[in-house]
């Protein structure tokens, strides 16, 4: 065994793994990587097909982030964000707000909703605690509720933090904890495929496409919200993924769903809290139609979406839509940011609020109005300075027409998968695609998660040099938007060619 395998083998316990079966081969021990590649540590070439865990944007080893963090590194690496303000984090701030509150096609954006202010902490669990714990203390303190309660959707996962796995409903990961736990309630989540009001028959097409229902969803998750005002003690909050529901199995939403949900929660006096940890940054793509009035067709969000590449070139003068939000005109009151904020370089988030929120909480010192939360890295200027290179390539025109050919290039190659019987349904919102696999493409039967499908097609698949993580049944296929044509085809290659040999 290789000498890193065996220290890793005696030492660590990795995350949402069963190290039983961990301890049982020889782990895969990447030690390099550039664009879309990593390298082994037998060096053995991979395809980077789901951007690391979902993070990577641009590819690894880029040289214009690579020079920004060289730079920041030269003036100092960190210091506290408590009593002190820093450089870099001082810039990056007004960026993201600004990118956040990109004007709305034919409509101008509401003042009180408007997102002005910026929490600065670690990842994705952290920035959901932000939201959740400003949401409930600005329930409390403008009288909404005395005892702030959430609505977020079936099969949600939000992080692993106490506060954020209660507003979780994945009974497989958050069965354990339900002790620890407050009581969050849920709604339906639009997972057409499997949606019991979906009356339509299977067919060779993603679900979204000739789904037949009445927004029955919508219907039950209003009912939610007036049941709950009834008592008195209405929603404080409505919590989702904005498009796509990630951990749920890459579950997508309809065209118009997410703005009608919104507009429920809005008519019923609850806070919007938006979840962009996987959808933020060009994830979801950036289509301009979605921005106009609701269009009554049944397929998901499609997008003429743009992309990045490694070598930025000159700025545009409007740079598309970054955030899952803007795709249907919604605007949250907080949204929460990780993952690709830095690229994929650093651990760095924030949760994006409004002055109205912040306002609750300015008082006289001695009124102990302050936001008693933080982080040691809070702002961390290494953080900083790769999201500030981040977000400056993400605006060029090389890296968004990128973007734009690696999402026609997954749509074409994702179309040549409908002929493999063990494949359900595909669905794809902009640069995310999640494959299920089924038993029975005609009757939908799942395969059982003891027979770890999804996990045997993705070892087949890094036998071929493509690596990739299931959720359950359903492949992830996620590429840093570097990802070229030919790159996406060997991909898919690979997944097609591991099913054949394992189902």
């Amino acid at each position: 065994m290789d000498k890193l395998a065996a220290l890793d083998h005696q030492y660590i316990w990795h995350p949402f793994t069963q190290m039983r079966d961990w301890l049982k081969r020889e782990p895969i021990v990447i030690v390099s990587g550039k664009g879309a590649t990593l390298r082994d540590s037998r060096g053995r070439t991979y395809l980077d097909a789901n951007s690391s865990i979902w993070t990577n944007l641009h590819g690894h080893n880029h040289p214009q982030i690579n020079r920004a963090i060289e730079g920041q590194l030269k003036k100092i690496a960190h210091s506290s964000a408590l009593g002190l303000a820093n450089e870099p984090a001082s810039l990056l701030a007004p960026k993201l707000v600004e990118a956040a509150e990109r004007p709305l096609k034919g409509r101008k954006n509401p003042s009180k909703h408007r997102l002005s202010k910026v929490f600065f902490s670690d990842d994705g669990s952290t920035a959901m605690e932000v939201a959740l714990k400003l949401a409930y203390e600005f329930a409390r303190r403008t009288g909404l509720s005395k005892k702030p309660r959430f609505l977020s959707l079936a099969g949600a996962y939000h992080g692993d933090t106490i506060g954020a796995v209660s507003l979780g409903h994945i009974d497989l990961f958050h069965r354990a904890y339900s002790g620890l736990l407050f009581k969050t309630d849920e709604a339906p989540s639009p997972y057409c495929y499997r949606c019991r009001f979906n009356r339509a028959k299977p067919e060779r097409a993603d679900a979204r496409a000739y789904r037949k229902c009445n927004w029955e969803c919508l219907g039950q998750l209003e009912q939610q919200f007036v049941k709950q005002k009834k008592k008195g003690n209405p929603y404080a909050a409505f919590v989702f993924e904005p498009l796509i529901q990630g951990a749920a199995g890459m579950i997508p939403q309809p065209e118009g769903w997410l703005r009608k949900a919104t507009e429920i929660a809005r008519g019923n006096g609850a806070l919007l809290v938006a979840d962009e940890v996987l959808t933020g940054f060009g994830r979801t793509g950036a289509d301009e139609k979605a921005n106009g009035p609701e269009s009554e067709k049944k397929l998901g969000p499609r997008s003429d979406a743009h992309s990045l590449t490694s070598s930025p070139a000159q700025p545009l003068a409007r740079s598309p839509s970054l955030f899952a939000c803007q795709r249907e005109n919604v605007r949250s009151d907080l949204m929460a940011l990780a993952k690709g904020m830095t690229g994929g370089y650093l651990p760095m988030a924030a949760t994006l609020t409004t002055e109205a929120i912040f306002k609750a909480f300015l008082g006289k010192h001695e009124e102990f109005k302050t936001f008693f939360h933080g982080h040691s890295y809070t702002g961390n200027q290494l953080g900083a300075a790769a999201s500030l290179a981040n977000l400056e390539i993400l605006s060029t025109a090389p890296s968004i027409k990128a973007r734009n050919n690696l999402e026609k290039a997954l749509e074409q190659e994702l179309q040549t998968l409908w002929n493999v019987p063990q494949i359900g349904d595909i669905r794809r919102v902009g640069l995310i695609a999640g494959i299920e696999l089924v038993k029975n493409w005609r009757t939908r039967e799942p395969f059982d998660l003891c027979e770890q499908a999804g996990i045997r097609v993705c070892q087949k698949m890094a036998q071929r040099g493509v690596l990739t993580r299931p959720i359950g049944n359903v492949i992830v296929l996620m590429p840093p938007y570097c990802t070229t044509k030919e790159q996406v085809r060997r991909i898919v290659t690979a997944l097609r060619e591991a099913i054949s040999d394992t189902l």
